[in-house]
């Protein structure tokens, strides 16, 4: 997919708005005109049955304004609507009034919109606003599992999808980079490690000792006070320990840039937990001189018991900070520095009590922006049906899942095209495309069991489903050297059998659910909607040859093709996904 420079282009960003113009005809009825504009909008919904319409007007809240049965206002409104050239005479069927959109308007408007905004379709002009989104963020000195599979597409996504709406962008990994953790390692270190291991092992050596201070810390509680001294003089200046955190830390960014770049995700920011030590005395401060602060047993903490939430601990009682002491300092410096319109947390759901606490926390310091800090939280990733667990070394790690990923399509693409050109890279796309797209396939609010098998399944509604129709119609546009600039004279009129409106309906609904994506913080509304569309072109494809000898319907058939093609591409692009041309 070429990049379109969307600010600087003169793309249309205009696309037909059925919702809009049903609600402009309804409120050509005085007595609908007593409602909001907004409110008859959100009236309007999509039939369950498109046999009923293609989009209906429920008339029962109607019925206790207008204080007539919804059945009777439903048959009145078809009878006194004015004509409107977007919809066909709109039809009362119980208490609904369903409306039809008129085909050959419809496919005109939707198809000529695709040709000329090519990949910028769906897309909205610059806002002006910034949208900083907290994502991926794991812990340094531990591996880079599956569980941390979500926070990163999820946060990438949403990434590009916002800025897709004419949103700036910050992403931020906040690095897991400070806490007791590392009093942990240092201590493994310590007693059952060495240098040479370290550097011959990496990652696997820090997790093997970090999961063995926990298996001797069961059996010897004294441990975990051993470790709580060592991030003291961590977060004291200890030279020694200093440069173990700074070495651990090292050799985890690399390990976890190389998952980075199989994913090719970036961040604008990686400024971890440990950038706002020098800013939590100033924390400590304001809270205090707010009167926000209570000392209990020793620690200092906000009370939060009036908001029905356990206090919210600042300094534990030997003064070491807290998650939450950092997050307050990095929402405040997030706020000086991007002056965000709001600021998504992309965490799991077992960390939501966390962030209402500290945002709770935000607003009672007088911050009135606090309600623009949002927690998009997400599901519980199982291993087999248990939790994953570091501490236990139960994990799979995400670079293993992402190379076996494309090793397994290679070996297919070696048994079925083995002589595709790239084939590597396009395994690559495909594999990395196949594990990202099953993460984001679900509502993101559910549990998720990882299995193997289900990773690696490329059958059915997958990313590679969604690959592979983008590259079928490719290749029919090979074969006919489209251009788009050629084909805006296309005749509607032979787009007007059922298996092309189809197509063409769902097609409409594209800028409408990234619009819904973006308002519920859910990518899995594109994926559903692309498997939707690959699957209603794959039954046109079936139906309706597109190289056809009549070069009216073949111009029309490419048109369609290259919107469907053009939709698929951008769909997986906001998703973090590729869509190679060949496969």
């Amino acid at each position: 997919m070429r990049d379109i420079d969307i600010k600087n282009s003169n793309l249309l960003l205009k696309y037909l708005d059925y919702r809009g113009i049903v609600t402009d005809l309804l409120c050509t009825n005085q007595d609908i005109n007593k409602l909001a504009r907004e409110e008859i909008y959100n009236l309007l919904e999509y039939p369950p049955d498109e046999q009923l319409g293609d989009l209906a007007l429920p008339c029962f809240k109607l019925s206790k304004i207008l204080r007539k049965a919804p059945h009777v206002i439903a048959q009145e409104l078809q009878e006194s609507l004015p004509a409107s050239p977007y919809l066909e005479p709109p039809k009362a069927t119980g208490p609904y009034l369903n409306f039809r959109f008129n085909p050959e308007r419809l496919a005109k408007e939707v198809l000529v919109s695709i040709l000329v905004n090519r990949e910028g379709y769906g897309a909205r002009p610059p806002k002006g606003q910034k949208i900083v989104i907290d994502f991926s963020a794991p812990n340094i000195a531990k591996p880079f599992h599956v569980g941390h599979l979500s926070s990163t597409v999820i946060g990438n996504s949403l990434y590009k999808i916002f800025s897709f709406l004419g949103y700036d962008c910050v992403g931020i990994n906040h690095l897991g980079d400070w806490g007791t953790q590392f009093g942990k390692l240092i201590t493994a270190y310590k007693k059952w490690g060495s240098q040479s291991a370290v550097e011959e092992g990496l990652i696997k050596e820090l997790m093997r000792l970090y999961v063995k201070f926990h298996e001797e810390a069961e059996k010897e509680p004294a441990l975990e006070e051993e470790a709580r001294e060592w991030f003291n003089r961590i977060e004291n200046g200890d030279q020694e320990a200093l440069a173990l955190w700074k070495w651990f830390k090292e050799i985890s960014l690399e390990e976890f840039q190389k998952v980075y770049d199989l994913l090719e995700i970036k961040f604008d920011s990686m400024a971890g937990e440990s950038f706002y030590n020098d800013q939590l005395p100033a924390v400590v401060e304001e809270l205090k001189a707010k009167g926000l602060l209570k000392e209990s047993e020793g620690a200092l903490i906000v009370d939060l018991e009036q908001y029905e939430m356990p206090p919210c601990l600042i300094l534990k009682k030997d003064g070491s900070s807290l998650y939450a002491t950092r997050d307050i300092a990095a929402a405040l410096y997030r706020k000086r520095t991007y002056d965000f319109t709001k600021a998504l947390y992309v965490t799991g759901i077992a960390q939501s009590l966390h962030f209402r606490q500290w945002f709770k926390v935000i607003e009672l310091m007088g911050y009135e922006w606090a309600k623009d800090l949002v927690h998009v939280p997400f599901g519980w990733v199982n291993l087999e049906g248990e939790k994953l667990s570091t501490r236990k070394g139960k994990v799979v790690l995400l670079e293993e899942l992402l190379k076996t990923a494309i090793q397994k399509t290679l070996e297919i693409i070696n048994e079925k095209n083995p002589n595709l050109e790239n084939k590597e890279e396009v395994a690559r796309v495909v594999g990395v495309g196949a594990v990202v797209f099953g993460a984001l396939s679900v509502n993101r609010i559910k549990d998720v069991t990882f299995s193997w098998e289900e990773a690696l399944n490329f059958d059915g509604e997958t990313g590679p489903y969604l690959q592979y129709t983008h590259a079928r119609a490719c290749s029919i546009l090979r074969k006919v050297a489209f251009e788009p600039e050629e084909h805006l004279d296309f005749d509607p009129k032979v787009l007007t059998d059922q298996a092309a409106l189809k197509v063409i309906k769902t097609l409409y609904l594209f800028p409408e659910r990234i619009m819904a994506a973006a308002a519920e913080y859910e990518p899995s509304l594109i994926s559903r909607y692309l498997i939707d569309l690959a699957q209603e072109f794959n039954r046109f494809y079936h139906d309706c040859p597109v190289l056809v000898e009549e070069q009216t319907l073949q111009k029309a058939r490419l048109v369609l093709v290259y919107a469907v093609k053009t939709t698929l591409a951008v769909g997986l692009s906001l998703l973090g996904i590729k869509a190679p041309e060949r496969m």
